[in-house]
């Protein structure tokens, strides 16, 4: 059976991206569902979600849209920070419709507030506590790691302020059909870094290795690198950039010896190159990542706990 091969629906589902993306773009170009411009906006989510709304914030605010800002759900206390900012809206990217702290969120906000929610499971309790839904079934995954839904959320919501992300289509069909080198299958340790909006990507790039390898893995904006985590850099170990590369980091890095990947590729299609790469590393170690060491595929918290 096609479940006993090890990340057999991680295979499936990051293969599967650029159509997903396609399919995102399109109905994003038909829905209106998301805060307006102008609106003061709250973003929220957990894991993957969570860093899917730091990139829907920083992106929002720069395209001018709007102040917009990322909180893990946990961490939302929005009734404080309501008092002083005055949110517009709040918007919950999940998965699954059911992780506890996202739904113990919208529960508190009981409608003094317009919400939206961003899913893959249509059919979830978090229907019923948001104002606007915006259902991405087709994006929604078997496996734990995030690979599809995570990316089809932020190709929709890139789109929605009037990103254009279709070149990233064709680079991740190009990547995804690559073979991972040697030396990204065997290294020892992974740094990733982003800039502006692509500073969540470098985040969920390390999640997805942690989660899927139990890699030793740590994220950075780009420039806060060298205030420090560069010490770590070392031959054997590699330092992955999404997005724009600073003035001077190739040459520091060059001193240090370790790999230096970068691209000129569409960030989303990089993060789709880094799945692959994550898949073929846990494979090469018998790790399966449909099924990643204590994790669960929604975080279902027991209040009596």
């Amino acid at each position: 059976m096609a479940d006993t091969i090890l990340g057999a629906f991680m295979e499936e589902e990051l293969l599967s991206q650029p159509d997903v993306w396609l399919r995102a773009i399109a109905q994003a170009g038909t829905e209106r569902l998301l805060p307006q411009d102008g609106a003061r906006v709250a973003v929220v989510g957990c894991g993957s979600s969570w860093f899917m709304s730091q990139c829907y914030a920083v992106a929002r605010e720069g395209a001018g849209k709007g102040e917009t800002e990322a909180f893990a759900a946990s961490e939302a206390f929005l009734d404080h920070y309501r008092k002083n900012r005055d949110y517009d809206a709040v918007v919950a990217i999940t998965r699954s419709g059911t992780t506890t702290e996202v739904l113990e969120l919208l529960a508190e906000l009981n409608g003094s507030i317009p919400t939206v929610a961003v899913i893959g499971d249509t059919g979830s309790p978090i229907t019923d506590l948001v104002d606007e839904v915006i259902g991405l079934p087709y994006a929604d995954e078997q496996s734990v790691v995030q690979t599809r839904f995570a990316t089809a959320a932020l190709a929709y919501l890139l789109t929605s302020l009037g990103t254009d992300v279709r070149a990233a289509v064709d680079q991740a069909r190009e990547v995804l059909a690559e073979a991972v080198p040697a030396e990204l299958l065997d290294a020892e340790q992974f740094t990733f870094l982003g800039r502006g909006w692509t500073v969540g990507l470098a985040h969920e790039a390390a999640l997805k290795m942690r989660e899927g390898v139990q890699d030793w893995t740590e994220s950075y904006p780009a420039m806060e690198y060298r205030h420090g985590p560069i010490s770590i850099a070392a031959p054997g170990r590699v330092t992955w950039l999404f997005g724009e590369e600073p003035a001077g980091l190739e040459a520091d890095l060059a001193r240090t010896g370790a790999l230096y990947v970068r691209s000129a590729r569409h960030p989303l299609a990089e993060l789709a190159r880094l799945h692959k790469v994550t898949l073929e590393r846990a494979r090469q170690r018998g790790l399966n990542p449909d099924v990643p060491r204590h994790l669960t595929r929604s975080v279902i918290l027991d209040p009596s706990a």
